[in-house]
Order: C-alpha cells, then sequence, then structure tokens
C-alpha cells in the first residue's frame, strides 16, 4: 500500500509538516506500507510553473503522478484566511478530477485558534469530496500550544491521532477498489471487495 504525505505549508520549520510525519510513522506502524512524502515549500515552485496540468514539465509531472497514484493521502495544511493554504489548492488543481476516486485520505491541520479547526470540515473534506475520495471521519488539528520546538507534545492530539489510523485501517477491506463506470444517461458506482459488489 503506497502512503503518500503531503505538507501543504509553504515554510520550514513546519509545525503542519511535523503533525503529518507524526501520522505517517503511526501507520508504519501498524502496516506494511511505502511511505513518500510531497513538501510544497521544495515542490510548490515547480507546480507554479504550469497554469495546467498539460503544461506541467517533467519534474512537475512526477509530483502529481505521485498523488494520482497513491492508495492513501495523509494532507496536512496550515489553515491561511479561513482555508487551506493557495499552493496546495494549486496542486489538486493539477490533479485529474477522476484519479482519487475511492482513495483513503487523513486530514489534518495547524492554526493559531482552536476555532481555525473548523477549516478541516467546511473547507478540506468538500474539495477531496469532489474527488471522490473516503475521507477518515477523524480529522487531526492541532495549535501552536500542542509542540514543544515542533514536536508534537499534546497526549489528546496523539489521540486523535490513534484514532484515525484505526479508522483508516478499518475502512481498508471495505473500499480495496472502487470502480466508476458511466453508462448511456446514468452513473454505476461498483464498491468491489471480497464480499461488496453493489450496482
Amino acid at each position: 500500500m503506497k502512503v503518500l504525505g503531503i505538507f501543504g505549508s509553504v515554510k520550514r520549520p513546519s509545525r503542519t509538516a511535523r503533525l503529518v510525519d507524526a501520522i505517517l510513522e503511526g501507520i508504519a506502524r501498524g502496516a506494511d506500507v511505502e511511505i513518500d512524502r510531497i513538501d510544497l515549500v521544495d515542490a510548490a515552485p515547480v507546480l507554479f510553473r504550469a497554469l495546467r496540468a498539460d503544461q506541467l514539465d517533467a519534474a512537475g509531472r512526477a509530483i502529481v503522478d505521485a498523488v494520482e497514484a497513491a492508495d492513501v493521502l495523509v494532507v496536512g495544511s496550515p489553515v491561511y484566511r479561513a482555508s487551506y493554504t493557495g499552493a496546495l489548492k494549486h496542486l489538486f488543481d493539477l490533479v485529474d478530477f477522476r484519479a482519487l476516486q475511492g482513495r483513503r485520505v487523513v486530514l489534518a491541520a495547524t492554526g493559531g485558534s482552536p476555532l481555525h479547526g473548523l477549516m478541516l470540515e467546511h473547507q478540506f473534506r468538500p474539495l477531496f469530496g469532489f474527488f471522490g475520495a473516503v475521507t477518515i471521519p477523524t480529522t487531526i488539528y492541532a495549535v501552536e500550544a500542542d509542540f514543544t520546538e515542533y514536536t508534537l507534545s499534546n497526549p489528546a492530539v496523539e489521540a486523535r491521532i490513534e484514532r484515525a489510523i484505526f479508522e483508516l485501517f478499518d475502512l481498508s477491506p471495505a473500499i480495496s477498489r472502487i470502480d466508476a463506470t458511466t453508462g448511456a444517461g446514468d452513473g454505476v458506482l461498483r464498491i468491489v471487495s471480497g464480499e461488496i459488489a453493489a450496482n
């Protein structure tokens, strides 16, 4: 299983990156996975050379291909202007709208106030709903006080990470493969696993 962490911050060091890393480390402890990371500090300048997917150079195409090929995404962003970062939005503007259907996504964010955590439900989750991805019910949000020198140190946030990882693994058998096909004038979603096949 390919797991891709995406650091949506455009600053380094980054609490967002550390939060995403903590989630990735937890996933790696619970399953045999291949983990990779995209850090927008490095990736955003490459992606901003293209306004559309057909303008991507080889380096930009490789970044987008990594997103589209992942089985699980762990996506984190600081809260900017009541939403996720523009650099992160640009990345997903370049992803094919069919590529993430049925993929599992763990959502994480950092912000300056507990109230900023509402972004996860009102901005972040709908983004992946557009792609037809399956977002894990538990989101992970952390504020500056939850870190000690960029290291996550709040047991309550760590508990949410554990809960999200449990939900991720719990969902895995039921959504091992999702095929979407379109007939003449009708849409059919087939969820296929060892025991499920629904039209």
